[in-house]
């Protein structure tokens, strides 16, 4: 099949949406697809089977910042996004943003078949603008994507069934969805690697995430400037983000000074083999493959009991969760699995052998499978 998929977010594999779209696009030209990719990505312009529309102008502040994570984002131009369209067997949406709205209204003008899959909450937006705790303003957000996109599309990709009850509670419908995992890449896997020198001695935390409100690592922050065992805890904030200045500012009383550095996919495995304890502090995540890489190499995971975050569903029990935003609970709960390293070890065996992680390329085949039921009943009408 012809397929082209519309990527409202592209560029370099930096961040959790490129990835994803990445590991489909590579996936489906293994399988023999002919794959268009529709995006604003400027360095693509001209390459067989590129579309490449303008990039968005969101004014200087943000621009630049979007350059600094190596993305691109994308304004529609609606010739270009026809020629991308045009005979081609199916269509597939990343995003529900500017590009995305586009495309899956002119694929449903054109009769094409459509899926679009759901990699976005509303709280991932209004929590730049501190909004993400008045749920009228996050229900808002909901409609207005399903009234501008999934309400065209014939089959919606949801990571989680969580995520799924989130959208269809919000928009008071029952969807077409298809939940499958985003899935963990067979490279994320427990093996055994030394700490860096200067780091031997220390109780090292990991936590991997961009540096936003939602993510939380300010709680993390605050818990470990409570911890008893703060002397000795060497915090990794593994990330970027527009946060960043503020997190190293509320970090300043640290006894030892987190390190805040932005590791690539692979090398970001060397250091969850290596920490002692793996912390995913987001009050919003709608699947969260970095805590699912932390499940697959077996690391100690300690998670937030946020109801707008699916990662709470991870925990073997109420020993590796603590309350949503709680500094101090947090704090308690890292104290305990310090002071517990033979129980530590047993829960990560438990979290070794867990039924959570989902593999990359199986996830990828059904993927696939739900493009291929999709494109058959447009076909039975």
């Amino acid at each position: 099949m012809t397929i082209t998929v519309a990527c409202d977010v592209f560029g370099e594999e930096n961040n959790g949406t490129v990835v994803v779209t990445m590991n489909l696009i590579r996936y489906l030209r293994k399988q023999g697809h002919d794959v268009r990719i529709l995006c604003a990505d400027q360095n693509q312009k001209g390459k067989e089977n590129f579309f490449v529309v303008p990039n968005k102008n969101l004014g200087k502040p943000l621009n630049e910042y979007v350059k600094r994570t190596g993305v691109t984002l994308a304004k529609p131009d609606k010739e270009i996004v026809r020629q991308a369209l045009e005979g081609c067997d199916h269509v597939h949406i990343m995003m529900p943003l500017w590009l995305g709205i586009a495309t899956a209204k002119l694929a449903h003008e054109m009769g094409l078949p459509i899926t679009a899959g759901f990699h976005m909450q509303a709280e991932n937006f209004t929590a730049y603008v501190n909004l993400n705790k008045l749920h009228s303003v996050n229900d808002l957000i909901y409609r207005f994507i399903y009234k501008h996109v999934y309400q065209y599309v014939d089959g919606i990709h949801y990571p989680t069934e969580f995520i799924r009850n989130i959208f269809e509670s919000r928009i008071k419908k029952r969807t077409n969805g298809y939940v499958i995992s985003n899935g963990v890449h067979s490279y994320a896997k427990k093996y055994d690697v030394e700490k860096p020198d200067g780091l031997k001695d220390k109780f090292v935390i990991l936590s991997t995430g961009r540096y936003s409100s939602e993510k939380s690592q300010d709680t993390l922050i605050k818990a470990i400037a409570l911890s008893a065992h703060k002397e000795n805890i060497q915090l990794i904030l593994a990330g970027e983000g527009t946060k960043k200045k503020r997190f190293m500012r509320l970090s300043e009383k640290l006894p030892i000074p987190p390190i805040f550095k932005f590791f690539n996919r692979k090398e970001i495995i060397d250091v969850v083999n290596y920490c002692d304890l793996y912390v995913h502090p987001a009050v919003a995540e709608l699947e969260g493959i970095a805590c699912l890489e932390s499940i697959a190499c077996g690391k100690m995971t300690i998670v937030s009991d946020s109801k707008n975050s699916a990662t709470k569903n991870f925990a073997i029990d109420e020993k590796c969760i603590f309350k949503n935003k709680d500094a101090k609970d947090l704090a308690r709960v890292i104290d305990y699995w310090i002071e517990h390293p033979e129980e530590r070890a047993e829960y990560e065996k438990k979290y070794l052998s867990s039924s959570v992680v989902y593999n990359q390329e199986e996830c990828m085949r059904k993927m696939e499978q739900m493009i291929f039921e999709v494109v058959e009943k447009k076909r039975n009408g």
